[in-house]
């Protein structure tokens, strides 16, 4: 595969990167909608259970989140799914990326890209489906600690791309 990269420049390979990802993305977003019935419903749903609330164990603090948030089982599954044949993908895109010699930075984007999109999953799974699985009456705290774990992941994935840039700046 090397060899039919060799007659591209660098940025038609990244263009080329790019296109697969944009076509992959419409795939598996078409397919998730495909297989999942009444899913734009139950999307329109979640967010008009919407309202503003006062974040637990904080005071004076409120943020919009879904009024009954363990009622939504099937759009955090969804969500999920999507993350989690995301983060695989990007595995794929890493190593294409090395495939067409890309830049660092470009593979450090992807690095970061897993962990993000791989924790997201993880997250989804343990915070918000397992909470409408035991069906918690402490649903809201779960809801507002699930962000709060999303934005540290964010803070992970950089670090991970901090890293990886490092590492490749190193001479040998």
């Amino acid at each position: 595969m090397s060899g039919s990269f060799e007659g591209f420049s660098g940025r038609h390979r990244e263009g080329l990167i790019s296109a697969i990802s944009a076509g992959f993305f419409f795939v598996v977003v078409g397919a998730i909608f495909l297989t999942t019935p009444n899913l734009f419903d139950k999307i329109l749903n979640f967010f008009e259970d919407f309202e503003i609330v006062s974040v637990p164990n904080v005071s004076n603090v409120t943020l919009p989140a879904p009024a009954l948030p363990f009622t939504h089982r099937v759009v955090y599954g969804v969500v999920e799914q999507f993350c989690l044949v995301w983060g695989l993908f990007q595995i794929v895109i890493l190593a294409l990326r090395f495939v067409a010699r890309s830049p660092w930075k470009k593979k450090a984007e992807s690095g970061s890209n897993i962990v993000f999109w791989l924790g997201a999953s993880f997250l989804i799974r343990t915070f918000l489906l397992e909470m409408t699985r035991l069906r918690l009456i402490t649903g809201m705290t779960r809801w507002f600690v699930f962000w709060s774990a999303i934005i540290m992941l964010i803070g992970v994935s950089l670090i991970v791309k901090a890293m990886i840039l490092v590492a490749a700046s190193i001479k040998y």
